[in-house]
Formats: C-alpha cells, structure tokens, sequence
C-alpha cells in the first residue's frame, strides 16, 4: 500500500509544543515504523505462506483466495473511516488501539484451526490495520520540530522498500524453518515482538491530542457499513462462483452489490445536503481525470497483486519449490520494484504522466517474457529463468507506485484532498481483492484438481496473458489521467513537511 497518502490534512502545530520537537521524537518514529512494517508484512505473508496454510489447515481453492482477499477487503473498507477516527478521537489513542487490536488478530491468524477463523481473524486484521495506519504521518508532523520533518520523512522510504523486499523472503525462511513446530503460524506470530515495541514505544514517546477535535464532524457508521457490504457482495460472486457451479442466485448477489452502492451514494448526498460530513466528497468523481484515475487504480492493483498470489502458488503447489525458495525465486521482482520507486520519484517532476506508460511498457515487456518462458521451459522452469522477466516486471511496477496518486490528484481542489486521496486507498484495496478473486479464479479454473506440473504451468500463462491483458489497459487508462502531479503539492507528508516550514527531502522509494 501506499502510505504516502494516508495522511490527514496538514494542521497546525500542537498548542505548546515545543520548538525542539518532542523530546523522545525518534523513539516515536520507531513505535510509528514497527506498524507500518507489520502492515507490509501481512500485505505479502500469504503468498509465499498458502500452500502450507493449505496443507495443515485444508480448505478450498476459494478460502486460500478469501484468505488473501479478506484482509485487503477489510483494510479498503476501514481505510474510509480510519483517519477521521484520528482526527477524533485523537491520533495517538488511535494508533495505540489499531496496534493491539492488529495484535490481538495476529494472534488469532497463528493459533487459527479452520480456514474459517484465519479468514475472519484476517478481516479483524484489516480493520485494525485501517485505524493504525492513517495515523502515521500525522503524528509525525506532531513529534518533529519543522526544521527536522524532512528527515523523519525521508527514513521513512528506505524502511518501507527493504521491508517491501524482505518481508517475502522473511516468510519463506520461517515456514521452512519450523520453529517449535510452528510452520506457517510464525508468519504471524512475528508480529507479536514488533507490535510489543510499538505498543510500548508508543505509550512512552507519542504526543497525546495535536489537535482539536473538528467542530460537529460525526462518523458515518451507517455510509461505513454500506461502502463494506457492497465491496463485500461484488467479490464474493467472483470467488465463490466457481466453487459453487455458478448458480443463477449469485446473480441476485451481484444485483445486491449494485443496488447497496446506490444506497451509499444516496447517503452520501443526503449527509451533504444536510450540512453533515459526508463518508466520501461525492465532487471528486464528477472530475474524470479522477474517475478515469480510480479505474486505473482498481485496474493495476489487482493485476499486480492477482499475478503475485498465482505466482507464489504456481512455485510451491505446481513446481514443488519450498516457501524459501519461492520467496527468493521472486526476490528479484521486489528488488525491481525499489530499483524502480526511486527512479520514479526522481523523473516524475520531468515527466509527469509519461512515468506511468513507460513503467507499463517494462511491466508488459516483463509479463511478457515471463509467458515466453513459461511457455519454453514448461515444467523445468527455475528461479533464474523468471529472475529477468520479474526484475524489469518489478522495475516498471515501481515507477508508477512513487508518482500515480499525486498525478490522479492532479485536478482535484484543496478541500477535496483528504477525501479524494482516502478514497483512492480504499479503491486500491479493493482492486487487490478484486485481482485475487478474478485471477484467483482463473488460475485455480485452469489447474482443474490437478497434482501435475503441466496444468499449473498452463494455469500461470493464463493469468500472466490477462495480467498482460490488464496491464494494456492500464496503458490506456494513462491517457485520461491529468499530464502533471497537483501544482505546489507533493505527497501528504511533503505537504505537511511544506506547511511546517521544513526542507523536503527527495523523494524515496514507496510501496503498493
């Protein structure tokens, strides 16, 4: 995900706060840091740790895909909520309550007995992860001194791409590694320790209230729970209909989707119309730069993450690579992709939009290599056959993950920022759930039950075609997004960084 954007609008400093910043500042940063590390970690952990979560617990082909989509399903719809709840009730309190109940689901995931309750401990993950996350860069503009801002923003992007690249391999060496009988649990239960520290750290550096709560903001629980029931109803058709034959009722599911989206939306108008703060500024998909920009985003998230799940289930279920040797087999896709963060923030001034079609022409060239070489090598193909394909794949996708939210921004006005930006998390979320159901599908569609090699191998080409397919559009969708990023306006922490008076750094490397 990502983080550069889930910032709430910059605010003024706290009452009394100290020109130095907060006195134990760094600790806090590292109490901020521990969180984010554990979202990009349950981000990726299923992918290299499936196959074994199968092996112990059972299941479908539909719950490993419901096991992936549930989290990014639940993170999309509690991102909607998550950084008004900051603004609330306070960002430190929030963020402290998001750790330990990410915690206390963490836990729940490793000590989980069916896929039943790793799918619902999952859900509980998400949540907490959408009241946690929001309050980041918040309050790092409350514990850093103008002058030192710029620095605490910049620690932020090396962290976030080394955890980006190591998180996988991390997965692989614990599962393989079995540790007290543990297996594909200490996925999990790696959290523990880092939420520990950041619980602890949290409570002793992090800043109380920064700012006062918003005269008359309410949450819109009731927008909340229709935004959740109609993501929730246009992805189970797809993962389920499968499984199911298709029967005609889930027609009436999808119809359901349709209908509950309607119901949200007329909310939201009311809310408006009333002088209440609507869940989601419904001017912002009047613009079709930025309609045009939810679009790309639903489509590029879910290639992206719909061909990282069938990826990893290909290595370890269709070519019987261990978890470690499939994390380091797509190693090379995640070292492309920082490679390519830091060239995308450092052209996209020069460039603009043209970052994000020269990044999908690599990913296409990748894609396409990587059928190419699927095709070839069939069953007999290793990690340095795909290291190639997967490095320029990776290259091309970090381009684009630096420079997209700030050029779909482009046309938007000052006071539809926070609204416009948490909605494109939300919908980015839900493009990764939509990626998994839909190539999910399709890649469990083509193996058919086997056991062999062969099916799997046709199965991968497939959803790569697609994925090649998706990327194609994509290079289309470009055209309608704004030439230039928002004039005067980085990234959310820039902007805060720039209203503080600080210096901003380069950019460096983010993370999908």
């Amino acid at each position: 995900m990502d983080l550069t954007h889930t910032a709430s609008p910059a605010s003024p400093a706290p009452a009394g706060a100290s020109a130095d910043g907060h006195p134990r500042r760094w600790l806090g940063l590292f109490a901020v840091l521990a969180a984010m590390i554990m979202n990009i970690l349950d981000s990726t952990v299923v992918n290299v740790a499936a196959p074994s979560i199968q092996a112990d617990l059972g299941g479908s082909e539909a719950s490993l895909q419901w096991i992936a989509a549930s989290y990014t399903l639940a993170l999309a719809v509690g991102l909607l909520t998550g950084g008004r709840l900051g603004d609330m009730f306070g960002r430190r309190r929030m963020m402290l309550i998001g750790v330990t109940g990410f915690l206390a689901a963490s836990i729940a995931c490793a000590l989980a007995f069916s896929p039943g309750t790793l799918i619902l401990a999952r859900v509980a993950q998400g949540l907490f992860g959408a009241v946690m996350i929001p309050q980041a860069f918040g309050l790092i503009r409350d514990l850093f001194p103008p002058r030192e801002i710029g620095k605490a923003f910049g620690a932020l992007g090396p962290v976030i791409g080394l955890s980006t690249i190591l998180g996988p391999v991390v997965a692989g060496v614990l599962v393989d590694a079995d540790l007290w009988g543990t297996g594909w649990r200490m996925v999990f239960f790696i959290n523990l320790p880092l939420a520990a520290f950041s619980l602890l750290a949290g409570r002793a550096a992090l800043p109380e209230r920064g700012t006062p709560r918003p005269a008359g903001m309410r949450l819109d629980a009731g927008g909340a729970v229709l935004a959740g029931a109609a993501m929730f109803l246009g992805v189970y058709p797809l993962v389920q209909g499968r499984e199911q034959g298709w029967p005609a009722w889930l027609l009436a599911v999808t119809a359901g989707a349709v209908l509950t989206l309607g119901l949200f939306i007329r909310r939201q108008i009311l809310r408006k119309r009333a002088g209440e703060t609507p869940l989601v500024e419904l001017s912002v998909l009047a613009k079709r730069s930025y309609t045009s920009g939810v679009a790309f985003v639903i489509v590029f998230f879910g290639s992206v993450v719909g061909f990282s799940l069938t990826l990893g289930l290909f290595l370890q279920m269709g070519l019987g690579q261990s978890p470690v040797r499939a994390s380091l087999t797509m190693a090379s896709w995640a070292v492309g992709a920082f490679l390519g963060s830091g060239f995308g923030a450092t052209m996209m001034g020069r460039l603009g939009r043209r970052i994000l079609h020269l990044g999908l022409a690599l990913m296409a060239v990748g894609l396409t290599f990587t059928f190419v070489v699927l095709g070839g090598a069939g069953a007999s193909v290793d990690g340095w056959d795909l290291a190639g394909p997967l490095l320029g794949y990776g290259f091309g996708m970090g381009m684009i993950f630096v420079p997209l939210f700030d050029i779909i921004m482009g046309e938007i006005r000052d006071h539809e920022v926070g609204s416009a930006s948490g909605l494109l998390e939300s919908f980015q979320q839900l493009g990764a759930s939509l990626g998994v159901a839909v190539l999910g599908t399709v890649f469990f569609s083509a193996v058919g039950g086997s056991f062999a090699a062969g099916p799997f191998v046709d199965a991968s080409r497939q959803v790569t075609l697609i994925s090649l397919g998706l990327t194609v559009l994509a290079f289309g969708l470009a055209f309608l997004l704004p030439r230039r990023a928002r004039e005067g306006h980085g990234t959310a922490g820039e902007e805060i960084a720039e209203e503080a008076g600080a210096e901003v750094p380069p950019r460096e490397p983010a993370l999908a």
